[in-house]
């Protein structure tokens, strides 16, 4: 099998030749310690171990374009420092929110995921209705820079592609936290759950423009919707609020995709998804992730109360990953019954952490492979 047919098998319970190896990469601050104890610098750490385990790299035949049609607002706000003060910056990020970070990163580090930053949230962009009807205009599907000029031309080999494309956005909770900020979105919805309501419309309305302009020139294998909606033990906000702010666009995106033939609709949230998952498949989601063991999901019983109305993508616990020996086998053991039974990519349960050895990572990515079909 290709790599393209492998994911789609895996993920809808079919019968691949093996299951799709990917434990999962290290930020920056994991790399520098990598790097420290065998990594070479420049090396892609997922690939390297895969060499020094003397597994063949299963890469696609085909060129990896991808049509680069963009979600975000256009323009973006300008990337600043506002203030430098006791070791902490005060920046203005792309999405327009004021915060507070340490000096030892830059604005940069809050525009891509290059590592784990904490930040103190000063001030959203939308704050009330004039601040929305001010960011709104930064969502237009004809903006300059919104698809490429190419964007046909690039689409069109892809019918041949042997590789999986997925093509991600932010669901309705995830972009309306980045407008209003988590707390002011969580006041709305019990002081002005109108003002939400026609938030989240006009993004639904939104990604469905951007869908009808990609869908006619390629049908993706799957889209991935961020979403982290979910704490420790229990979700951000109420079922009720889920199903009446959010439940609209997940049913909308997928019936939208799955007309055009995409398999496979995928979620992405941090934090105790439980509730939610029931949710999700009634939206017609048929993937999760990350599946978080440290905010008690467990993919065990999530198998078993959910059988194969839900594949999951990672949920190995990242703690034993860096405890090693034990901890991991038996970490390994734990969720081994749901890679027999199918609809099971394994891998970290959320980017690798820095207390994870280079050592232990190869041990991990040794077993790993066993367990899908690499060695």
């Amino acid at each position: 099998m290709n790599p393209r047919e492998r994911y789609i098998e895996t993920v809808t319970f079919g019968t691949p030749d093996r299951i799709p190896f990917e434990p999962g990469h290290g930020r920056e601050s994991t790399r520098k310690r990598w790097h420290a104890e065998g990594l070479p610098e420049g090396r892609d750490p997922m690939e390297f171990a895969m060499g020094v385990l003397g597994i063949k790299p299963d890469e696609p035949r085909q060129p990896t374009i991808y049509p680069d049609a963009d979600f975000r607002l256009l323009p973006m706000y300008e990337e600043k420092v506002l203030e430098h003060r006791d070791g902490h910056y005060v920046v203005q990020d792309w999405k327009g929110n004021i915060c507070e970070i340490s000096d030892e990163y830059d604005v940069s580090y809050l525009r891509t995921g290059i590592d784990f930053v904490t930040r103190r949230w000063i001030k959203c962009p939308v704050e009330n209705r004039e601040d929305w009807e001010a960011i709104k205009v930064r969502y237009d599907t004809e903006a300059p820079g919104r698809f490429p000029d190419d964007f046909a031309a690039r689409c069109a080999p892809l019918a041949e592609r042997d590789w999986p494309l997925i093509i991600g956005f932010s669901g309705p909770f995830w972009q309306l936290r980045e407008w209003c900020g988590f707390e002011g979105l969580c006041m709305l919805m019990i002081d002005d759950p109108e003002f939400v309501a026609e938030m989240a419309e006009f993004w639904s309305d939104f990604v469905a423009r951007m869908l009808d302009r990609i869908l006619p020139h390629v049908v993706p294998d799957g889209i991935l919707i961020s979403e982290d909606m979910a704490y420790k033990a229990k979700s951000m906000i109420s079922m009720d609020m889920a199903r009446e702010f959010c439940m609209p666009s997940w049913k909308r995106w997928t019936r939208q995709v799955k007309a055009a033939g995409c398999p496979i609709v995928d979620v992405d949230s941090d934090g105790f998804i439980g509730e939610l998952i029931p949710l999700w498949i009634e939206a017609g989601v048929n993937v999760c992730d990350p599946i978080e063991v440290a905010a008690h999901c467990d993919i065990v019983e999530f198998r078993q109360r959910f059988g194969k109305k839900m594949a999951f993508r990672q949920g190995v616990d990242k703690r034993c990953i860096a405890a090693g020996g034990d901890a991991l086998k038996n970490e390994l053991r734990r969720i081994e019954p749901v890679i027999r039974d199918g609809g099971f990519i394994p891998g970290c349960d959320h980017g690798v952490p820095h207390d994870v050895s280079w050592n232990n990572y190869l041990d991990y990515c040794r077993q790993l492979a066993e367990l899908t079909g690499w060695l």
